[in-house]
């Protein structure tokens, strides 16, 4: 019996969603995900899918829909009109339609419900460690200098990428970003002191960290890490309100029928809440979620505000 089969039969019996909820679904379920076959995002939808199916009664298929920064994979799911269809998403959501000169063709705070957060994966400041920077008052000192360090990230919009620009905001800094194409191309110029911090995930630099070659400043995040309990949150560090947490959740979109609403829900809450579960989210690089579907219900349109008035206010578009 494998890990993930193990998972789906270590759910609890579900016993208290509607009664209506039991019918549903009628018909196998889809789940798209709007990134390539292989990534974190595909791997925890199929993972979920297959721990879904058995509680469901009817097989639940992941469908890839890539391109155009994810928009093609979520305008497919917020036009869905079938009842069975969900969507795997994460923070770019609350991005890229900002970043577009042109309409998505969707509203993703109006035409999707929140079912639940699934993880997130941490971003932290880090410096080469030849760097004479040694904690965030030490950055923002140089940020504000005659040099400013540059900044490596992982894509124009990205997460990395709007970590700075969100650094410069808060701080009236002048970091400049470079950007490279992934943060495995960027580590070369890292390690090596040729661009001069990051705002990356922790899964990139957490070996660098383990073996000296960078040095981290500080989490992005409300709270230290339990890989790094040594390094400081930014709010610690005495810069709060510097979040970035590259989320990743499960949604439904707005047609469906509240009785798939409600027991998607109450399901992916069963499963957040077991430990074998949990430890294959780990497995992927990924935090597991720890806020409940309130809490995440009232920062998804707050992530959406957010990001949209930094993208305007430091004119950053889609290339």
């Amino acid at each position: 019996m494998t890990l993930t089969r193990r998972a789906a039969l270590a759910l609890p019996i579900l016993t208290t969603l509607p009664a209506d909820a039991a019918d549903w679904p009628a018909r196998p379920l889809r789940i798209l995900v709007p990134f390539a076959a292989g990534g974190p995002a595909d791997g925890l939808a199929r993972m979920l899918a297959e721990v879904f199916s058995p509680r469901l009664g009817q097989p639940v298929v992941v469908e890839n829909r890539p391109g155009a920064g994810g928009i093609i994979g979520t305008a497919a799911a917020a036009t869905a009109n079938d009842g069975h269809t969900l969507l795997f998403g994460s923070i770019s959501m609350t991005i890229v339609p900002h970043l577009q000169t042109q309409p998505v063709g969707y509203d993703v705070v109006r035409d999707f419900i929140p079912l639940g957060l699934v993880g997130s994966t941490p971003f932290l400041a880090v410096v080469p460690a030849a760097s004479p920077i040694r904690d965030i008052a030490g950055l923002i000192a140089a940020a504000k200098g005659a040099r400013p360090p540059t900044a490596a990230n992982s894509g124009n919009g990205t997460l990395s990428h709007l970590a700075a620009e969100l650094f410069n905001t808060r701080t009236g800094a002048q970091i400049e970003s470079v950007t490279y194409r992934g943060e495995g191309v960027l580590m070369p110029d890292l390690l090596n002191g040729t661009v001069g911090m990051g705002f990356l995930t922790l899964s990139s630099v957490l070996p660098h960290i383990r073996a000296g070659r960078l040095r981290a400043l500080a989490v992005a995040g409300p709270e230290r890490l339990p890989e790094l309990p040594e390094v400081p949150s930014f709010a610690e560090a005495g810069l709060p309100g510097l979040e970035v947490d590259g989320w990743q959740a499960l949604f439904a979109p707005r047609m469906t029928p509240p009785e798939g609403v409600a027991r998607m829900t109450a399901l992916l809450q069963e499963a957040m809440a077991n430990p074998v579960v949990r430890a294959r989210i780990t497995g992927f690089g990924v935090q597991p979620a720890t806020r409940d579907r309130a809490a995440f219900a009232v920062l998804f349109p707050e992530e959406f505000t957010r990001w949209g008035e930094l993208v305007r206010a430091r004119g950053i578009r889609a290339e």
